[in-house]
């Protein structure tokens, strides 16, 4: 009741301790208070109990004496309800709660209950709510957001309706706001997929006797061939950015380590403004040596995608189920082994279902990667295969040729719904091929003479490839552009945030 009296009174609010701006956290102290992530209130056994959350807040409404609010901690929402009692909630603090901003970060205590709806059905965390006793604001939001987090949550099927009048937010306007971008649940899961590839990436190849290394980006000459480098000035010197690690893991597999891997940055400077192309992106790359054929690096390959399909699908459900939520996919098809077919076999596919254009010593086209995708599917039941033997005139200068046929090589790339995602082969070991090659490709020489060298004091022979992060993650959601997946993108025309 003095709650009560005081506001009719006009006086200063009994409860004003629990509510109100928290002071800066600038780490003074540390009280010992626990917080519960929100994805773990849920269920009979939470019912009753206190706990302490943080998040974001997601939505807010008041009315008289009561007031809602919907908290946000990366996925996972929860309601909360303020109702007058004049034992924890004052018409001050409703009236206060009411006013908050979106996306203001809150700290807030109270007992969790069941709803008397019976289920909360705008929240995850349906079964349950917080009946409020404290509430502090820890961080306050700008009134005008970029844009609503709601909106740019929305599931793609919601603009395919007749008459919507639903605001979709642009790809660039996301970007240029990618922090708030980020907060959306669809977003929060793409890069827990993200991490989750890196993770199973790493667990395959470590339990096959890779060690994992870092190579300089920092090089002396183009690791690839071609024009697509970033130059830059070295101390005085020529130098670019490295295109891949190539030169520096075969490297390593020459220095006795046999089985290498790296994760990291890779820098293209190709003007290419697609759906499926960044200047800078993650490399999921391995090498190995090899005791007779390539194939061997096929087979660990082989085994590397299976754990990380399979891990994905069983570990990390939750976050394909929010991704699905708001861009809806057909879950990946793939066999068991892989379906490995050649070149040849590809053309000869492309050209019975009358495709023209078609270069047998070649490389595919986009356009054509995609229809041969397409009638693998129809064929094979399956959207991940392998296509080994490509023509010599569509690979590096380092590809070893194919010994029965000097047109083709040992190589092979990989595919996941019609598009590439892996490039690989067989690499030249012999000092005087690789030379030979090398100045047949247009590379000075003098460039890569220490790459060359290594090869020089007794070389195994060895394989290998280069994976892209994003637009495996891309591919695997069937998300249709990789600036989806990467979580700052680098394009021809974005060098920000």
């Amino acid at each position: 009741m003095a709650a009560r009296e005081a506001a009719a009174q006009g006086g200063p609010d009994p409860l004003a301790h629990k509510y109100g701006d928290a002071p800066l956290v600038q780490s003074q102290a540390r009280s010992g208070k626990v917080w519960t992530h929100v994805k773990d209130v849920a269920g009979s056994t939470s019912q009753y109990r206190t706990v302490l959350l943080r998040g974001r807040v997601h939505a807010v409404r008041g009315k008289g004496k009561s007031a809602f609010l919907v908290l946000r901690q990366q996925t996972a929402t929860i309601q909360v309800t303020f109702f007058v009692d004049d034992v924890n909630v004052s018409k001050g603090m409703v009236k206060w709660v009411s006013n908050l901003t979106k996306e203001s970060v809150v700290d807030i205590q109270g007992v969790v209950m069941a709803p008397e709806s019976g289920k909360v059905e705008s929240c995850t965390q349906q079964d349950v709510e917080l009946v409020a006793q404290s509430i502090y604001c820890v961080s306050r939001s700008e009134p005008r957001l970029p844009f609503e987090i709601d909106d740019a949550s929305r599931p793609e099927t919601d603009f395919d309706k007749e008459d919507t009048t639903y605001v979709r937010v642009g790809q660039d306007t996301r970007l240029n706001h990618r922090v708030i971008d980020l907060r959306t649940p669809a977003n929060q899961a793409i890069f827990r997929v993200q991490s989750a590839v890196c993770e199973l990436f790493r667990e395959a190849l470590r339990a096959q006797d890779f060690v994992e290394i870092h190579t300089p980006k920092l090089i002396g000459g183009a690791s690839e061939g071609g024009a697509s480098v970033f130059k830059l000035d070295y101390m005085g010197q020529p130098a670019c950015l490295a295109q891949s690690p190539q030169l520096y893991k075969q490297m390593a597999v020459e220095s006795d380590l046999e089985r290498v891997f790296e994760i990291g940055p890779v820098f293209r400077a190709e003007n290419s403004n697609t759906h499926r192309h960044l200047c800078e992106f993650t490399g999921l790359d391995m090498e190995m040596a090899i005791k007779e054929h390539y194939f061997e690096v096929l087979d660990v390959l082989d085994n590397l995608f299976l754990h990380m399909f399979d891990g994905l699908n069983e570990r990390f459900k939750h976050e394909l189920e929010v991704v699905s939520q708001q861009f809806p996919y057909e879950p990946l098809k793939y066999l068991r082994p892989t379906l490995r077919l050649e070149f040849p076999q590809g053309i000869a596919m492309l050209q019975e279902a009358g495709v023209e254009g078609v270069d047998p010593l070649g490389d595919l086209s986009t356009e054509h990667e995609r229809i041969l995708g397409q009638l693998v599917k129809e064929k094979y039941d399956t959207d991940f295969y392998m296509l080994t033997k490509y023509p010599a005139a569509a690979r590096p200068f380092y590809t070893m040729p194919d010994p029965a046929n000097p047109d083709y090589s040992n190589s092979y790339d990989i595919f996941i719904r019609g598009e590439e995602i892996i490039s690989g082969a067989q690499r030249i070991h012999d000092p005087a091929l690789l030379t030979k090659r090398a100045v047949e490709c247009g590379i000075e020489v003098d460039t890569i003479q220490a790459y060359i060298d290594a090869f020089k004091y007794g070389a195994l022979p060895h394989g290998g490839c280069g994976v892209g992060l994003e637009r495996v993650v891309m591919l695997f959601l069937n998300l249709g552009n990789i600036r989806k997946t990467s979580m700052f993108p680098r394009d021809p025309r974005r060098l920000a945030p």
